[in-house]
């Protein structure tokens, strides 16, 4: 098995993807995208952090999160997330005792600076489009995209064509 590295930064901003098991399409059940979003705050009440952004789909999230300043730990959220979230579903269970619903591994990468969290935030909201679930990102209802709009971020129309410099994002997906 590979040595992976994680790169932890106290009260360092993340871009996160996380892919379902076997990418099932289980997110396009409305109710494990509410089971999800509660498994969130429940973690964000005891573990909190700033959930930049986050776009739901059938198959995957991706989402931006700030952690607080002298803590580092997002595996530990994601653990306790996809725990929370599994123990809910009504799945099958491999021979490590582990409910079928999540990919093992997540898929992280540090902010390094405004722009790099500009693109990424693109990047999660135009996943909709991308992926050919609609034809703007803000007609995806389990997107923070809508939020933006309201915060002056975007403007409604923005996405209706591809947005430049997502090359070395999609390597990740």
């Amino acid at each position: 098995m590979s040595q992976y590295r994680r790169c932890y930064q106290s009260g360092g901003y993340y871009f996160f993807t996380l892919v379902t098991y076997q990418r099932c399409p289980i997110f396009s059940n409305p109710e494990n995208v509410e089971q999800l979003k509660i498994a969130i705050n429940k973690v964000k009440k005891k573990y909190p952090f700033s959930l930049n952004a986050i776009v739901i789909l059938p198959d995957h999230l991706h989402c931006l999160w700030k952690l607080p300043e002298n803590d580092k730990n997002f595996s530990m959220r994601w653990r306790l997330i996809k725990r929370y979230f599994s123990m809910e579903m009504n799945t099958s269970v491999n021979h490590r005792k582990e409910k079928e619903v999540w990919q093992r591994r997540f898929w992280e990468h540090a902010i390094r600076d405004v722009d790099d969290w500009q693109k990424h935030m693109d990047y999660i909201h135009y996943n909709p489009v991308k992926h050919g679930l609609v034809r703007m990102p803000a007609d995806w209802q389990h997107s923070s995209f809508n939020y933006w709009i309201q915060k002056g971020l975007y403007e409604k129309n923005w996405g209706s064509m591809e947005p430049l410099g997502f090359a070395e994002i999609e390597k990740a997906e």
